[in-house]
């Protein structure tokens, strides 16, 4: 069972924003954090590792204290049994892959778990290389191994996926599927990717300004509300071109382009690499920022 009770005043580039969550995982859920820029995703993985202090509250995984501000309990990151996957991957550069591995393993015994992990993310013939000659998804395979060698009790990823062409972040998808059912470590991840949300996810929590304001299954959060339709892609925006009083969004929807009409109320604030998601009602396509 982990729970996180905590609040945490945020300064964000649109303004202050006050954290406020309560939420357990039990078992060995793999859950979301799924919101907009500035809600809070990242600063709760960091509270949960102990990269960041909450204001005050409570982080307890298994029935053992990592925070509580009314107690003074503060545990090191070091004595928090944690693996973090970043976005820059945070390897040795001094090391071979196979040392990286290595270096984390705790358990001895557990050596032959290199070769086997080696081979799920097919990267047995670079074992020699140093993180430099290696392309970034490799870079990401390595670190994601590493994190599961680790035999942590919770595994957080930081939107781990989001320098990566679509292909690549597909086949990462399913090699993180494939160690989560091998270890059953429960995972939180950040993500503002929707397929990725769908694939990977048991359970959303969606944040906005601080708050979780809806939590369940997939299926549960996307479906049967606004932003339920005929059909939902998320991608990115590429141009906005202003005609009269309306914009023409290109978004790239994986390794398609579609153009899609937008007011100018509507897409207030949009910039170009924003995530949006088009929906389609009634062969009316809708367009929203996420």
């Amino acid at each position: 069972m982990i729970r996180v009770s905590v609040k945490k005043q945020l300064v964000t580039a649109s303004g202050p924003v006050r954290l406020e969550v309560d939420f357990r995982i039990p078992g060995t859920e793999l859950v979301t954090l799924f919101g907009p820029s500035g809600a809070g995703k990242t600063t709760i993985l960091r509270m949960i590792a102990g990269l960041t202090d909450p204001d005050e509250g409570l982080v307890q995984v298994d029935n053992e204290t990592w925070f509580d501000s009314a107690a003074g309990i503060n545990k090191r990151v070091q004595d928090r049994k944690i693996s973090f996957v970043f976005q820059d991957y945070n390897l040795f550069p001094n090391m071979t892959a196979r040392e990286n591995l290595q270096y984390a393993l705790k358990d001895k015994k557990d050596a032959g778990l290199i070769n086997e992990l080696l081979e799920m993310v097919h990267l047995t013939e670079l074992g020699h290389c140093r993180p430099e000659t290696l392309s970034g998804g490799q870079k990401q395979r390595l670190a994601l191994i590493r994190a599961f060698l680790r035999k942590p009790k919770i595994f957080l990823l930081d939107e781990p996926f989001s320098s990566l062409d679509l292909e690549l972040r597909l086949r990462l998808q399913d090699e993180i599927l494939g160690m989560y059912n091998r270890f059953r470590i429960p995972t939180i991840v950040v993500s503002h990717d929707l397929g990725e949300v769908f694939k990977l996810s048991s359970r959303i929590m969606v944040l906005e300004q601080g708050r979780i304001v809806r939590s369940g299954k997939p299926g549960e959060i996307f479906a049967g509300d606004s932003l339920s339709g005929k059909f939902k892609f998320a991608g990115s925006i590429l141009m906005l071109e202003k005609e009269d009083f309306l914009y023409i969004v290109t978004v790239q929807i994986g390794n398609n382009i579609t153009k899609v009409v937008a007011t100018e109320e509507e897409s207030a604030g949009w910039k170009v690499g924003d995530r949006v998601v088009v929906v389609a009602k009634a062969f009316n396509p809708i367009i929203f920022k996420v």
